[in-house]
This record gives structure tokens, sequence and C-alpha cells, in this order.
């Protein structure tokens, strides 16, 4: 058995101890002696109220540990955890005076899972942009190949903004960037680049936009990986390029966009065409057209000459054809002709009026009348 106790010896100076002077002095045993440590167990009973703080247990299988996250630190997540979640929690143990409660002030909060609650919160939002059919390969759009306007979403101040300016500059100098500035990490990145990726619908004339920051770490992505900003980028009016990051890293808003880019210097490139290549391009199809041309040209002349030739052929033919017929007409004439006829001894009679004298009758003693022979005329008279 252990030592008797001293019921008189524990009593304070002025007799029994009152309830807040135990749970003072117990607060301060367990503060003093218990540095602020890392705990693991699950969660359960988990509760947040609209003063933004978050009260739950954490239990193993033979104990359980009330407490409480206070809003200043909890807002630096992503999302509240759910009961049942396995985490790992650093706080501070203390003593919950109004209730005598022993209890753990947390200010970090991880999920036991790969990734932590970032990833908790990134594979919910993913679920849910799936289930939505935003992650669809069939619903994102082709890129303008010559894009005249293009609408940047960024930090004005960051080096992506500098990258995509001069690709631009360099591949596609005719096209005008618009800079439609947010704050690229922390807590109101998230509103900012919402609201930025609405107004980018409200400019007249954009033809594309790129969306994007440079490199950090997962920290400070992550408001890409908000689902608000993945839905702000599916609703889009125009194609949306997504360059977050370094080429591994991968966000929900690379998985929404129409196109990811590995950097904003590559999501440059994927909104313009090489100026040089087009131009490069261009001389060869104007050589082709040239050729192309040239020999049609070619082709014609031939088929003009062959048309020619068979013109000319087919005119020497007819001419030829023509020709014979004439001659044949003509000796058919000719057959016909009186001279002819006075060709073979004949002669034709005719009267001082020019009538042919056919009958004896016609013929009286001493008429004068004209001879046709041959070759002219002779001057007779009726003597008998």
């Amino acid at each position: 058995m252990g030592a008797p106790l001293d019921l008189f010896g524990a009593a304070s100076a002025e007799g029994a101890w009152t309830v807040s002077e135990v749970t003072r002095r117990a607060r301060a045993v367990i503060e003093h002696g218990l540095p602020p440590l890392w705990v693991r167990g699950e969660i359960t009973s988990f509760k947040a109220y609209r003063s933004g703080h978050w009260y739950f247990t954490l239990r193993d299988a033979s104990a359980q540990l009330r407490c409480v996250m206070w809003s200043s630190d909890n807002r630096r997540l992503p999302g509240a955890p759910v009961d049942g979640l396995q985490a790992f929690v650093f706080g501070r143990p203390t003593v919950w005076d109004e209730r005598g409660e022993f209890r753990l002030t947390v200010v970090e909060l991880l999920s036991t899972e790969a990734g932590g609650l970032w990833q908790l919160a990134l594979e919910k939002a993913k679920a849910a942009l799936l289930r939505d059919g935003l992650l669809d390969p069939a619903r994102k759009r082709p890129l303008p190949p010559f894009p005249r306007r293009i609408a940047v979403v960024t930090s004005p101040d960051g080096a992506a903004l500098r990258d995509i300016l001069a690709v631009t500059a360099r591949r596609w100098p005719i096209a005008e960037i618009v800079v439609v500035a947010a704050t690229v990490q922390g807590e109101i990145a998230e509103r900012q680049l919402v609201r930025a990726l609405a107004a980018v619908d409200r400019i007249v004339g954009v033809d594309v936009a790129i969306v994007g920051r440079g490199g950090g770490s997962k920290e400070d992505l992550q408001a890409f990986n908000s689902e608000r900003v993945a839905r702000a980028v599916a609703k889009c009016s125009v194609p949306v390029i997504s360059a977050v990051g370094h080429e591994t890293d991968v966000t929900l808003c690379d998985l929404v966009a129409d196109a990811r880019a590995a950097t904003p210097s590559a999501a440059a490139e994927a909104a313009t065409p090489d100026r040089a290549e087009l131009l490069a391009g261009l001389a060869i199809v104007g050589s082709r057209l040239a050729r192309s041309l040239s020999a049609r040209a070619q082709r014609a002349v031939d088929r003009l000459e062959r048309t020619r030739d068979r013109l000319h052929a087919s005119m020497s033919a007819h001419f030829e054809r023509s020709g014979a017929r004439l001659t044949a007409n003509g000796a058919h004439l000719d057959a016909l002709s009186p001279l002819k006829i006075l060709a073979r001894g004949y002669a034709v009679a005719t009267g001082a009026d020019g009538r042919v004298l056919r009958r004896v009758a016609q013929l009286p003693h001493g008429l004068a009348f004209r001879l046709r022979v041959t070759d002219g005329e002779v001057r007779a008279r009726v003597t008998e």
C-alpha cells in the first residue's frame, strides 16, 4: 500500500484550494512540463464554428485528447479535415480552465496520407471536377493559329510575365499582350485569380488566355489547385493555357485548361506561331505555287498548240474538199456552157435586139443579124 495521505498538509494557506487555483496550477505544470509536440491519432467529433475555430478529438485505441485549432492557424490549410482522418498534429498541451479539461492547442495539422491535407483537398476537388465533366479531354478547345490579342493572368512583377513578353516579341510581335494582374500566392491569391479570369471575358477581342506563374513550393502553388480557380479556368470563354510552376508540377488548373505548358515560356510558344518558320513556309509555298503555275501555263500552251495544229489540219482538209467540189462543179458548169457548144462548131444567131433567132420564120429575106461563134461575132444578112 502507498504512504498515508496528509490531509491537512496539502491545504493551502487559506484552507482548501479553489477550483480555479487547481486548474491554473495544473495548466502551469502541464505547460512547463510538456513542450509543444507532435501527436498522431484519428480525428473524430470535428466541428467548425462560424468564428472559424476548429474543435475536434484526437484518439487512438486506448485514449483520446481534446483539441482546438484557432482560425488564425487553420486558415493556412487547404481545407477542413474529416472524421476518421489519421493525422499528425503539432500543438501545445494545456488545461482549459473553464471546463477543467486537458487539451491540445493545435498550430499545425497534417494528414498521415501521402501529401497530407493538401493532397486530400486536391483529390476531393479533382473528384468534384471529374464528376462535373470538367476533366473530359473532349471539352478542350483548339488554340487559335494566329492570335492578335493574348490575355495573361499572372503577377505583373513576376519573372513569368517577363518570359511571356520576351517569347511573344520574338515569335509573333504583332500580338498584343493584355496583362490581367493577380496575386499568385498567399491567402488572397485564390480570390484574385478567380476575379482576373472573369475579367478576361470582358476584354474585347481576346483570342487566347495564359494563366500561370513561375516555380515555387507546393504551398506556393496551392492557389492553382483551388477548385474555385479551376472552375473559373473552365468557365473562361476563350481557350486557356495553364503554365504553373516547373515541368514536374501539375495542378488542377493544368488539368482543366485547354492546354498545359511546362513553363510560362512554353505557354507563350504554344500560344503563338513562329514568324520565321511561317515566313519560310510561305516562301516554300510560293515557290511551289510558282512552279505549279508555270507547269500549268506550259500545259495550256501545249494544248493551244495541239489545238492550232488540229484546226490547221482540219481547215486544210476542208479547203481541199471544197476545192475539189468547186473544181467538179466548175467542170460540170463548163460542160454546160454555150461556149463549149460553140467550140464544137455551132453558131448562135441573134437579132438586132439581142434575141436568139431559133426558127427559119424569124429569118426573112434581107434580115441583118449576128452570128456568135466560138471566138467572136460576125455580121450576116439573109440573101435567099
